[in-house]
């Protein structure tokens, strides 16, 4: 039994921080804990970062080496800003303090032992696009016999492959229970999976996922280098704790062992990621995997006025699975309580939105401290409409402006050449959406149809489907190819003249993008959504011409920071976001829309989803009602008229429904001169 020797640890100048002056009596409780496993609590808008830095400076100013401190956060702006406020409070050196995300820390340990893995230690790490252009490779040469089947692109492979990483599932049962479409595929998916893992290891490099795979494996399966880094790491401290995988959760474990100094800060009433493989049960269950730990609860909130927190304690409530907690207000009372506004329709709803931004601008609030939040991107449209058209400069954070995406644009392009024939940029864009067909051989396709029939003036002298099968497609495209041209013959009636606008995008959508989507998005099932919006919008357009006319008229306005990698806008403007997309922010003024049944909560989760999947959406919703910092309006639409079946009456969310009466302020809407 080898004798121990403890090193007493030179202490270095003391900050001189009065932590109980600087602190309220619950983060001073946290930031103080002996050491051991504790398990700290922080509700929406309650000084979480605060507690964190102050945490490492107290370890700091307790003799304990920065090098010795682990810090894990989930992007590197939340590791930066943490380091930069401690590097604030103390005189110690803090660049020797291990800080950052989870694949950043992944990182430098493999650098260090990437040959106990099989892997050089000059290895290559691929970004997004690299591992894309690796998949593609790997698919080049895979020599795949999927018969007519659409098989999935390689952005959808990457998403699938990773998703099954971490939250450490076999890729049968991923395949199964979010891809069954691709069942018929699944032999050839784990071919490719397979020769995909080895290319990566004959070519050195890793994504993204392998600093955290192999990170596991490598602790895991190496008891020596397991207990160096436990020896290495006295303190280990998480951020957004209620944000880990499975696969995060294990590194924590392994990083820290059973018995070390392991302080986790989260809250699992803000647990909204479940799609992307966080698993709220991290949190929830951290007492049973740490029994001795220590639980701390920081409950006072900073942010919002107490008639906000009162509506939020009071939805939170009804979940089952959660910590109990009350947020209690540091502000006094507000001017009102929040509104509980039902408008007839999603026309109405944006008109309100519209009229009430521009009467606060006027009493003084400025557009950036305003924000409409929403369950899906597609809510939005409405609303963006109704801004462009009343000149209120907005900035979307959760993609780009409706009409700009993509899959929108695609399903135009059938459009717009159904109803202008000689209009080249739509059939190139919509060509080059076969199989097979590049630049080259669209240019070929063109160049066919100007010379056929087809352009010609006046009703057409055959059908869109026989002139265009004659044009020479590529053979791995010419079986999509027709069922393209079959698809054109729906957009327009026997001679050539288009039909209404929403029955065209229904038969592009049915006819040949769904399944066009399914295998090129990784989020298809929200673009699904996007078009049955698009769809409902042109039903109120007879004339294709002047739906598409409208649709080029929303899609020319100013757009700039609105686009990825943008500069942000020096004009004020109000922001337009999911709530995925708002966590962490805050604004005087929010503006919650479509909460209705159906749509907040989503259908899927009443439908299929389960308790669990429910609950995920009442903490979604909780997290909406607590980005108000003064005043909150919960809006919703009576009536949607922009359902797949038609207008269709719709309730409140049920999460308004089953708030007591006291908390909201009805309003009666009603329309003027």
């Amino acid at each position: 039994m080898p004798r121990e020797y403890r090193i007493q640890q030179h202490r270095g100048p003391a900050s001189g921080i009065d932590y109980q002056a600087e602190l309220n009596e619950s983060q001073y409780s946290a930031v103080t804990s002996p050491p051991g496993a504790a398990l700290v609590i922080a509700g929406a808008g309650s000084g979480k970062t605060r507690t964190l830095t102050y945490r490492v400076a107290y370890l700091l100013d307790n003799g304990i080496p920065p090098e010795n401190i682990l810090l894990l956060t989930f992007t590197n702006k939340a590791a930066r800003e943490m380091l930069e406020r401690v590097s604030a409070l103390v005189s110690t050196d803090t660049n020797r303090l291990w800080g950052g995300t989870f694949h950043s820390i992944g990182n430098r340990i493999l650098r260090l032992n990437a040959q106990r893995l099989g892997y050089q230690r000059g290895f290559s790490i691929m970004d997004r696009e690299d591992q894309k252009d690796l998949m593609e490779s790997v698919l080049a040469g895979a020599e795949l016999d999927v018969g007519n089947y659409r098989f999935p692109k390689a952005d959808v492979l990457i998403e699938m492959f990773s998703l099954a990483l971490n939250v450490c599932v076999s890729l049968h049962e991923l395949i199964e229970e979010r891809y069954p479409y691709f069942g018929p595929v699944e032999e050839s998916i784990q071919k490719v999976r397979e020769l995909y893992e080895r290319k990566k290891q004959e070519t050195n490099t890793m994504d993204f996922d392998d600093l955290l795979v192999r990170v596991v494996d490598l602790l895991r399966d190496n008891v020596d280098v397991r207990e160096y880094y436990q020896r290495q790491f006295q303190f280990v401290l998480v951020d957004e704790y209620q944000d880990t995988n499975k696969l995060q959760c294990d590194m924590v474990d392994l990083l820290c062992g059973e018995n070390g100094n392991l302080m986790v800060v989260g809250d699992d009433a803000q647990s909204i990621y479940s799609w992307r493989g966080a698993d709220v049960g991290n949190i929830l269950n951290f007492q049973r995997r740490y029994p001795k730990a220590k639980t701390f609860k920081i409950e006072t909130n900073y942010r919002s006025v107490p008639e906000v927190l009162a509506l939020a304690n009071a939805s939170i409530a009804n979940n089952s699975a959660q910590i109990p907690k009350t947020l209690l207000p540091a502000r006094s009372g507000g001017k009102m309580t929040p509104a509980l506004v039902s408008v007839d329709t999603p026309s109405a709803q944006a008109a309100f939105v519209a009229q009430r931004i521009l009467e606060l601008h006027e009493e003084g609030v400025e557009l950036d401290e305003i924000a409409v939040l929403y369950r899906a991107h597609f809510h939005s449209l409405e609303i963006q409409m109704e801004l462009t058209s009343r000149g209120i400069p907005f900035q979307i954070t959760s993609g780009l402006r409706f009409f700009e995406q993509a899959h929108v644009k695609d399903v135009a392009a059938f459009m717009k050449f159904a109803v202008n024939r000689r209009d080249e940029v739509s059939f190139m864009r919509l060509v080059r959406l076969l199989p097979g067909v590049g630049n080259a051989s669209a240019s070929r396709m063109w160049s066919a149809w100007l010379a056929s029939d087809g352009v010609k003036d006046g009703p057409l002298a055959q059908k869109f489907s026989a002139l265009l099968m004659a044009l020479p497609a590529p053979k791995k495209a010419q079986e999509t190819w027709q069922q393209y041209a079959w698809t054109l013959d729906e957009l327009v009636d026997e001679v050539g003249t288009p039909v209404a606008p929403a029955s065209m995008i229904h038969s592009v959508t049915e006819g040949v993008y769904g399944d066009y989507m399914r295998t090129k998005f990784k989020n298809a099932e929200q673009r699904e959504q996007d078009l049955d919006q698009l769809s409902a919008f042109a039903s109120r357009f007879s004339d294709a011409t002047e739906f598409l006319s409208q649709l080029a008229l929303l899609t020319g306005v100013d757009t700039e920071g609105n686009q990825p990698g943008a500069q942000p806008q020096e004009k004020e403007a109000v922001t337009l976001t999911t709530t995925h997309q708002a966590k962490g922010l805050e604004w005087k003024i929010v503006f919650a829309v479509w909460l209705a049944d159906g749509m907040f909560p989503h259908r899927r989760a009443i439908d299929d989803g389960g308790p669990e999947a429910l609950e995920e959406e009442r903490r979604l919703f909780y997290v909406t009602v607590t980005r108000a910092k003064d005043e909150l309006y919960l809006v919703f639409p009576v009536i949607n008229h922009q359902a797949r079946d038609g207008n269709v009456l719709q309730r409140a969310s049920r999460f308004i429904e089953e708030l007591p009466d006291e908390l909201v302020d009805p309003w009666k809407i009603t329309a003027g001169w």
